[in-house]
């Protein structure tokens, strides 16, 4: 794993949707005080590679550069008032879905193990076998 390469394309990525956002924005901003531009920055942006906020603003730059202007000050805008709550918003999140995956993978393997360890008749002692498939699945996701 290398740490510093993911969070470089980590960033780049991040960027990209700041930009993306920033876009949106300002369509919906134009939408009010300039229909037309509003229209003509939406189907811009349908044509070209918004996927690569960088490249997408290098082509707005030969197109439109009082749009372009606007976009950068109102990615940066935004940038500003979510990064500083990004990481530890992440870091919760990651942790409280991995929780809940986990949770659900072993409802799930609980479920096949009880399901496929049906008791035969002639055993009387099903429901503390049962019991004890339990416990030891339970051991077994503690590690």
């Amino acid at each position: 794993m290398y740490p510093k390469q993911i969070a470089q394309d980590t960033a780049k990525v991040l960027q990209s949707y700041l930009t993306y956002q920033a876009v949106r924005t300002i369509i919906n901003q134009l939408r009010e005080t300039n229909p037309s531009q509003s229209i003509w920055l939406s189907h811009y942006s349908d044509s070209a590679k918004i996927q690569d906020g960088e490249a997408y603003l290098d082509g707005l730059m030969t197109e439109n550069k009082e749009l372009l202007l606007r976009i950068l000050t109102v990615r940066e805008e935004i940038a500003q008032q979510v990064l500083d709550f990004l990481p530890e918003m992440v870091r919760t999140g990651i942790s409280q879905a991995n929780v809940e995956h986990r949770r659900k993978l072993l409802e799930r393997l609980t479920q096949s193990q009880s399901s496929n360890s049906t008791p035969h008749p002639e055993n009387t002692n099903a429901e503390s076998d049962l019991d004890t498939d339990d416990s030891s699945n339970q051991t077994n996701f503690d590690t």
